[in-house]
C-alpha cells in the first residue's frame, strides 16, 4: 500500500527580526575569531523598533568596535532605506557583554581526567544534538525546507543585486508544503511566501511577480502544476516589517535553522556561539555523519543523536536511526561511525576546522545547505561504506 503525507516546513528571510538578530550574533562572533582564534563568545542580540541591545559573555583577546559591527551587519541585511524605523545608521545600541563565567570555563578547559596523562576539553554543556540528512534531494535536505530557503535566497539574490523590483525590503517568510508518496516528493501542494514591501505597490504586481520571478524559477518544475496553490501577501499588506513590526532575538528560529522539522532537535540555538559550544559544533559534527551515511549508500534516511555531561569530552550515548531506510543493520553502523568519527569537543573543532570566521555564512537559510562549509562534504561516505560492508 502507498503511504502518501504532505509535509510543511517554513523559512524566513535575513531581514526577519529574528534572524538580524541572529546575524549581528555571528558578525560578533567571526569578528573575535578573526583575531582570536580562541575566543569564547556567547552572543545573544535583541532588536525592537530603533534598538539593538546584544548581552551575553565573551572573553577574547580581539578589540572590537562593537557599534561598527552591528551597524555593518544591519546594512548588509539591506535596513538603508529613508523610510526604515531600524535603519543601519540611525539604531541605538546598548551593550551588555561580560566575560565567560569562571564555573562554566572549567568546565570546558582542557584538563587532565583521572589515569590521563594529556588534557582534554570537555563539552561546554550537557544537551543532546541531532543531525539528520535524507537523499530526496540534491542537498541530503528535507524537499519542503530546501524549496522554502531556495525560494528566500532567490527573493534576497534579486533584491540585493538591483535586478528586483525597487519595492522589495528585507523582511520576508516562504512555507511549502509537499506531498510524499512512499517518501519521495511527489507533487507541491502549495506555496506561501510573505515579503515585506513599499506602500506604493499594488498586491496583484506582488503577487504575479513573486510567482512567475521567483517560485517558478527556483521551483522544480515538475512538482508545480494547476493544483498547486499559490498564497501570497495574504493579509494583503505588509509595509510595516522588520524589527519596526516585531521584536527580534538570537537563536529563535532553530527549526528553520536546520530541518524544517523533519528532523528532532535537541534544543540548542547556534548563532552567537563560538564552537567550544557542543550545541553549535556537535550540531554540525551530527550533520557531517548523517550526511556521509546517507552519501554512502547506507540508508536513505539518517538521524544521529549524540549527549554529553558538562566538562566531559566524550558524548554519553550514540544513536542512529534510518527510520527503516536502512541497507545494514544500525549496530554496524553506529560501530563505523565510531571508528572514523570522534565526537570529543576538540576533535569537532579539528576535524571541522571550526576556529575562523565562517560563521556568517551560516545563518541565514539553513546552517546545512551550503556546499562549501566543512559539514556538508561527504568525504568519509567511501570509508564508512568499507568499514560497514567489510
Amino acid at each position: 500500500m502507498i503511504k502518501k503525507y504532505v509535509f510543511s516546513s517554513e523559512s524566513v528571510g535575513e531581514g526577519h527580526p529574528d534572524k538580524v538578530a541572529d546575524y549581528i550574533s555571528d558578525s560578533v562572533l567571526d569578528a573575535c575569531l578573526a583575531q582570536d582564534k580562541f575566543s569564547r563568545v556567547a552572543c545573544e542580540t535583541l532588536v525592537k523598533s530603533n534598538c539593538v541591545t546584544v548581552a551575553g559573555e565573551i572573553t577574547t583577546k580581539a578589540k572590537l568596535d562593537y557599534e561598527k559591527i552591528v551597524r555593518d551587519a544591519i546594512r548588509e541585511i539591506g535596513y538603508i532605506n529613508d523610510d526604515d524605523v531600524f535603519h543601519a545608521d540611525k539604531v541605538f545600541l546598548n551593550n551588555l557583554i561580560t566575560k565567560q563565567s569562571p564555573d562554566i570555563a572549567q568546565g570546558v578547559n582542557a584538563k587532565k581526567a583521572k589515569g590521563k596523562k594529556t588534557a582534554e576539553q570537555g563539552a561546554g554543556d550537557q544537551g543532546i544534538m541531532f543531525g539528520f540528512a535524507t537523499n530526496e534531494t540534491p542537498e541530503y535536505m528535507p524537499a519542503s525546507v530546501m524549496f522554502a530557503h531556495r525560494i528566500l535566497t532567490e527573493l534576497a539574490k534579486q533584491r540585493k543585486s538591483g535586478k528586483g523590483p525597487k519595492w522589495l525590503r528585507p523582511d520576508c517568510k516562504s512555507q511549502v508544503a509537499v506531498e510524499y508518496e512512499d517518501g519521495k516528493p511527489v507533487h507541491i501542494k502549495n506555496v506561501v511566501v510573505s515579503t515585506q514591501h513599499s506602500a506604493d505597490v499594488e498586491h496583484d504586481e506582488i503577487e504575479k511577480y513573486i510567482i512567475e520571478k521567483v517560485i517558478k524559477k527556483v521551483l522544480p518544475a515538475k512538482l508545480l502544476d494547476k493544483k498547486t496553490q499559490y498564497f501570497i501577501n495574504p493579509t494583503g499588506k505588509f509595509v510595516v516589517g522588520g524589527p519596526q513590526g516585531d521584536s527580534g532575538l538570537t537563536g529563535r528560529k532553530i527549526i528553520v535553522d536546520t530541518y524544517g522539522g523533519a528532523g528532532r532537535h535537541g534544543g540548542g540555538a547556534f548563532s552567537g556561539k563560538d564552537p567550544s559550544k557542543v550545541d553549535r559544533s556537535a550540531a554540525y559534527m551530527c550533520r557531517w555523519v548523517a550526511k556521509n551515511i546517507v552519501a554512502a549508500g547506507l540508508a536513505d534516511k539518517c538521524e544521529l543523536q549524540i549527549a554529553y555531561a558538562i566538562g566531559e569530552p566524550k558524548p554519553t550515548s550514540i544513536t542512529v536511526d534510518t527510520f527503516g531506510t536502512g541497507k545494514v543493520d544500525e549496530e554496524k553502523i553506529v560501530k563505523a561511525v565510531e571508528k572514523i568519527f570522534s565526537f570529543k569537543p576538540a576533535d569537532i573543532i579539528k576535524q571541522l576546522d571550526l576556529l575562523r570566521p565562517i560563521y556568517r555564512k551560516t545563518t541565514n537559510y539553513g546552517h546545512f545547505t551550503k556546499a562549501d562549509l566543512p559539514w556538508e562534504k561527504t568525504d568519509k561516505a567511501d570509508l564508512l561504506r568499507k568499514a560497514v560492508l567489510k
